[in-house]
C-alpha cells in the first residue's frame, strides 16, 4: 500500500524542484475524464470553431481526457512558465513599416525550452519515487504537440483560471504562461480547482479585431489572427486581411489588455524568452525580401520556421498592403511572380491597397 503521507511529502518537494526548473505555477489534476470538459470539447468541434485544424477533431478520444490518451494515467502535473514581455506587446499597432509578431514567438522555440525542462523534472520524479519506496512511476510528458487540453487540466490543477479569451489567466502571472504537462501512474492529491476571477470585464472581447469571440468563453477560431496568420495554409479571407493591420505572426491583443497582467512578471530570469533583436520591431522591407534559404536561416530556432517561407510572405504581404507606405511597392511588385499562388495573390492585393 502506498504510504500517503510520502506521496504527499513528494508532492510538496516537486512543487520546489519544478521552480527550479523554472516554472512559476504547478498543481496536480485528476487523470480522470471530466465530462462537463468533454462535452465543451465535442461542442466546439461540432460548430466547426477549429477550422482547417483537423487535427483537433482527428485524435478526439484521446484529447477527451489524460486517461483516454494513457490509461495507466492517474494523475496530471500541470505546469507553467512564465514569458511575461517587459516591453508593452500593442506598442508597434501604429508603426506600419514594421511588422508585429507574438510576444511568445520572439525568443526561443518554447517546445524546445519547456520540453527539456519537463523531461528534467520527469527524470527527478522517477528516481525520487524510486528511492522513497513509492515504485517505478511511469511519466509522460507533453508540450502542446500531442492530443493533451493543458489549459482546462491547468485550471483542474489550480493554475488559473480559463479566460474570457479561453486563455489561461493566473493571479500572479497573467495571461503570459507556456503550459506543459506530465501524466504519471502515480497518485497524487488533486489540488483545488482555479476559480474564475473574469467577473464582468470584457476588455479581451472588446479588443478583438475580428470578433472571434462569439460569446465570452467561446473562441471561433476561424476568425482569430493566429489562426489565420499561423494555421491557415490558403489565402487569408478578404474580409479579414484589413483586420490584421501589420500582425504578421499570432496576436496578443486579447491577452495583452487583461487587468490580470499587472501583476505578471517580466521573463527576465528565462533568457531563452527574451526577443531577438532582429524579431522585436522587424522592418517588413526586409522580410518580403525573403526567399526560402534566408527565411530557414532567420527563424532557426524560432517557432515562427514552422510556418514557412510562403506562409510569412503572405502574412507580410498583407501588412504591407495594410500600411499605406509607398516605399513598399518595389518590394511587393517583386513578388507578383511569385511561384506560389497564394503569394502571387497575397501581392496583387497589397499593391491594390497601396494604390497602384
Amino acid at each position: 500500500m502506498v504510504n500517503a503521507a510520502s506521496t504527499a511529502a513528494l508532492k510538496h518537494d516537486l512543487a520546489a524542484e519544478a521552480g527550479r526548473l523554472g516554472f512559476v505555477a504547478s498543481g496536480i489534476a485528476p487523470a480522470a475524464e471530466d465530462p462537463l470538459r468533454a462535452a465543451r470539447l465535442e461542442q466546439w468541434l461540432g460548430e466547426g470553431s477549429h477550422g482547417d485544424m483537423e487535427w483537433m477533431a482527428a485524435r478526439l478520444e484521446h484529447r477527451r481526457s489524460p486517461q483516454g490518451l494513457w490509461p495507466e494515467a492517474n494523475s496530471v502535473i500541470a505546469l507553467g512558465m512564465s514569458y511575461a514581455p517587459e516591453a508593452d506587446p500593442l506598442a508597434l499597432a501604429d508603426v506600419p513599416d514594421r511588422a508585429r509578431i507574438s510576444v511568445y514567438a520572439q525568443g526561443r522555440d518554447y517546445h524546445d525550452v519547456v520540453k527539456k525542462a519537463l523531461k528534467a523534472l520527469a527524470r527527478w520524479l522517477v528516481a525520487e519515487a524510486a528511492q522513497r519506496g513509492l515504485g517505478a512511476a511511469g511519466v509522460k510528458v507533453f508540450v502542446d504537440t500531442a492530443p493533451v487540453m493543458e489549459k482546462p487540466l491547468g485550471m483542474a490543477a489550480g493554475l488559473g483560471w480559463q479566460g474570457k479569451h479561453t486563455n489561461l489567466v493566473s493571479r500572479e502571472h497573467g495571461s503570459w504562461l507556456f503550459l506543459g504537462a506530465i501524466y504519471t501512474t502515480l497518485e497524487f492529491e488533486p489540488d483545488p480547482p482555479g476559480d474564475d476571477r473574469c467577473g464582468s470585464c470584457s476588455a479581451c472581447q472588446a479588443a478583438c479585431p475580428t470578433g472571434a469571440f462569439p460569446a465570452p468563453y467561446r473562441l471561433d477560431a476561424r476568425r482569430c489572427i493566429s489562426y489565420l496568420t499561423i494555421e491557415l495554409k490558403d489565402a487569408v479571407p478578404v474580409e479579414f486581411r484589413k483586420a490584421l493591420g501589420n500582425r504578421i505572426y499570432g496576436c496578443d491583443d486579447c491577452l495583452a489588455v487583461c487587468p490580470w497582467n499587472k501583476f505578471a512578471q517580466s521573463a527576465q530570469a528565462m533568457q531563452a524568452f527574451l526577443p531577438r533583436a532582429e524579431l522585436a520591431a522587424p522592418r517588413l522591407a526586409e522580410l518580403l525580401a525573403l526567399d526560402d534559404a534566408r527565411f530557414r536561416a532567420l527563424f532557426s530556432g524560432s517557432p515562427i520556421k514552422r510556418i514557412g517561407r510562403n506562409r510569412f510572405v503572405r502574412n507580410c504581404l498583407y501588412a504591407a498592403g495594410n500600411s499605406g507606405d509607398p516605399r513598399l511597392t518595389l518590394p511587393v511588385t517583386a513578388l507578383l511572380g511569385d511561384p506560389d499562388p497564394v503569394v502571387a495573390e497575397a501581392a496583387r492585393w497589397a499593391l491594390g491597397e497601396l494604390g497602384e
